[in-house]
């Protein structure tokens, strides 16, 4: 069988496991987040933190909430991490510099999951299940927490109320991460993946000395990390490692996971406003970028350019042979157009337009199918602008799934997508300018361009993965990406939220004839060229520099 069949049948049979998935789990998820009833151990959480999780929330209310439970989050991680050389199952490490503790506290609790640091040479148990991997379950809670406020916003009407962010969150947890991780988590222990508490041990002789290892609750962490959309790995070679992920099902398995709960949230979107057509809208909006950056993919990195290339078949500079030319491809996408961030290849081996490619996934602002609950409310904030747009070629008031866009509306969307943008580009030129940042290069030209461009395009969009290359530990790189991280995580939040308050208050209007209709595959080419075109005006300058100029000179 050919690498690209190999990959092509791959590619169908992922998408026949996420299409079988895709009805129940929306369905089940709407059910969820609809549902008046809390299960007896919900009951003692919301007692233990003291909520009242059956009082409803306007939006300032609501966004109080996910800052104060966030903030909580960063600093109980950062501490952690800080004390680690004093707590039991450190595996004797030492504890980590402040600025560093910083970096990931921020990075796991915004669901980056940026890791500037050797995890099994850094991390012990304790940080690794206590703090990072508690981190992998409430920061996915959180994001699919504010993407039901703003389906709420769309389906409420005359009421800013949209909901209780304790009873989401938790919900969140306890009835659709949890068990869905820990039947991911059983699977991957069965096919290879490693489940334990060992201490660092030698791994036979090499060259003369000896290879040590340590264990780890790795199939636990690794189910959420995919699951949440996280993507921090429990080493440092992440999901191409053999102990994260060991054999080519395994590696379909993990992409599964990290596309399930992005695609079935268009479901449960549609199921919740009352029209399923919707939902198929947005999924198939998704679903073309997708697949098309899948092909663009393949096509960069089984391209024959030169003797290495004929050889090996294709580009396998960085790729592991267990899973080939086209699994990783799929994976790379998949992975940047989410908010995963996980690697099972190396980003900075693949060619200059290959990429270029996963650059542009997390530009689009990660919205196919875009992270957990993130990706659901970046695309609806498309869909807005979108919509605005035809109003604006027609002459008539835009409307969104009966709510009108008017300039409250058209300015929080606006913001909205204006707020990655300026803390990829603002932070790349500073880090270019100034001497010091560009000594963490590894390569000069346009892929050394290539990889700051790509470090602050991942920790703004809160994916985590990076370009190789770069080293990130130092003091500006771990500070102003935790900035980013920050700033790309929680402002757009703020803007989503006040954006379903306004939604929420609003009366819905009738449809008439000149209603446009967002369920026609009509609005879905539209939705894909809105997204397209307003990334390109606002990214094209910069990959000119990187990855478009590396790949035509190549």
């Amino acid at each position: 069988m050919g690498p690209v069949l190999a990959g092509v049948l791959q590619l169908i049979a992922l998408m026949g496991a996420l299409a079988i998935a895709y009805v129940p789990l929306g369905n089940y998820m709407a059910k969820v987040y609809s549902s008046e009833r809390h299960w007896r151990v919900e009951r003692w959480i919301y007692k233990g933190i003291g909520a009242n999780p059956d009082t409803e929330m306007r939006w300032t209310a609501y966004l109080r909430g996910v800052l104060a439970f966030s903030a909580v989050g960063v600093l109980f991680l950062y501490l952690l991490q800080r004390l680690q050389g004093v707590l039991p199952g450190s595996l004797g490490f030492a504890s980590i510099d402040p600025d560093q503790a910083f970096n990931t506290a921020v990075s796991f609790v915004t669901n980056t999951n940026w890791q500037s640091y050797y995890g099994e040479q850094a991390m012990g148990h304790i940080v690794q299940t206590a703090g990072l991997a508690v981190q992998n379950f409430v920061s996915a809670a959180v994001g699919m927490a504010v993407a039901v406020a703003l389906v709420r916003g769309f389906a409420r009407s005359r009421s800013g109320e949209l909901g209780n962010f304790w009873a989401d969150m938790v919900r969140g947890v306890t009835r659709v991460l949890l068990p869905l991780a820990f039947v991911a988590a059983i699977v991957l222990v069965s096919a290879g993946a490693i489940q334990n508490f060992s201490g660092i041990h030698e791994v036979g002789q090499f060259m003369g000395g000896s290879q040590q290892w340590n264990g780890g609750a790795v199939a636990s962490q690794e189910a959420i990390k995919e699951l949440g959309t996280n993507g921090g790995g429990y080493f440092n070679a992440n999901s191409s490692h053999p102990f994260e992920n060991p054999t080519p099902f395994t590696n379909l398995f993990e992409i599964f996971l990290l596309l399930v709960i992005p695609f079935s949230l268009t479901r449960t979107f549609g199921v919740m406003v009352g029209s399923v057509k919707q939902g198929y809208a947005i999924l198939a909006t998704m679903a073309t970028i997708w697949v098309a950056f899948i092909g663009l993919m393949w096509w960069t990195e089984f391209a024959h350019r030169a003797p290495a290339y004929e050889i090996a078949g294709a580009s396998m500079e960085g790729k592991e042979v267990r899973f080939g030319i086209g699994a990783s491809s799929i994976f790379a996408v998949s992975t940047t157009l989410t908010s995963t961030g996980a690697v099972d290849s190396f980003h900075s081996s693949y060619t200059g337009l290959g990429g270029g490619i996963t650059m542009l996934g997390m530009m689009l602002g990660e919205i196919a199918p875009g992270g957990v609950g993130s990706g659901l409310y970046g695309i609806l904030i498309m869909a807005i602008i979108a919509v605005f747009i035809a109003g604006l070629m027609v002459g008539r008031t835009p409307e969104y799934l009966g709510k009108k866009i008017g300039t409250r509306e058209i300015k929080l969307a606006a913001c909205y997508i204006l707020v990655t943008p300026a803390l990829v580009l603002v932070l790349t030129a500073f880090a270019m300018a100034l001497p010091t940042p560009a000594n963490s290069m590894t390569n000069s030209g346009a892929h050394g361009f290539s990889e700051i461009l790509y470090a602050y395009t991942s920790a703004s969009n809160n994916n985590g993965s990076a370009f190789a290359g770069l080293n990130a530990d130092t003091q500006w790189f771990n500070s102003t990406l935790g900035i980013a991280m920050l700033l790309g995580r929680f402002v757009p939040m703020v803007f989503v939220l006040a954006l379903a308050g306004s939604l929420g208050e609003q009366k819905p209007v009738p449809v008439t004839a000149g209603t446009l209709r967002t369920e026609k595959p009509l609005f879905t080419g539209l939705l894909v060229g809105a997204i397209l075109i307003i990334t390109g005006l606002t990214y094209f300058p910069a990959l000119a520099l990187g990855p478009l100029a590396e790949g035509l000179a190549s």
